[in-house]
């Protein structure tokens, strides 16, 4: 059966409190110490004072372990409190230090922005600037297509006199042999 409520807490108590001497618990079936508080015993050592038993019990005169054993109840609690303020403050402080991580983090994505900003905005400036000079060019630009379907019109012309050439002096020299 697992212990529950006071019995837990008088069984964890004792667990952190050093055992009593040997000589004033009794493992076997004589219930007596081996002999009064302060005297010798037989094996030649002193007998301290065997804690009081209650003279109210509730369970029919069985001794628990919180009789046995009495912790210093304020002692505990304030070693508690110590060490859960102690955690707790570990616990905030890291919890601080995550958040001034983060803080540091968006200030410098903040920088790496506003640095992306001022890029963007200067090849805005000179796509605009370079549309600009395309548009003050796109006159010349027409210009030099037209040039150019005509120089191919010409040198068209050019071939066709070529070819032409060619057939006449043919027939010259074939009109010259006769």
């Amino acid at each position: 059966m697992a212990a529950t409520g006071e019995e837990a807490a008088a069984m964890d108590s004792i667990s952190r409190v050093p055992p009593a001497h040997p000589t004033v618990l009794s493992l076997g079936g004589s219930s007596e110490p081996r002999g009064e508080p302060g005297e010798t015993a037989a094996d030649g050592q002193v007998v301290p004072a065997a804690p009081k038993k209650p003279t109210s019990s509730s369970d029919g005169g069985v001794e628990t372990a919180e009789e046995a054993v009495e912790p210093d109840i304020n002692e505990l609690c304030t070693d508690m409190f110590d060490k859960m303020a102690v955690f707790l403050q570990g616990e905030l402080t890291g919890t601080c230090e995550d958040y001034r991580l983060l803080e540091n983090m968006n200030k410098l994505t903040s920088l790496k922005y506003m640095e992306m900003k001022d890029i963007s905005i200067n090849i805005s400036r000179n796509l605009q600037d370079l549309n600009l000079k395309y548009a003050s060019l796109q006159p010349y630009l027409d210009q030099i297509n037209q040039i150019e379907e005509q120089v191919s019109s010409l040198e068209q012309a050019a071939y066709k006199l070529d070819t032409y050439s060619k057939k006449l002096e043919a027939k010259f020299k074939k009109l010259e042999k006769r």
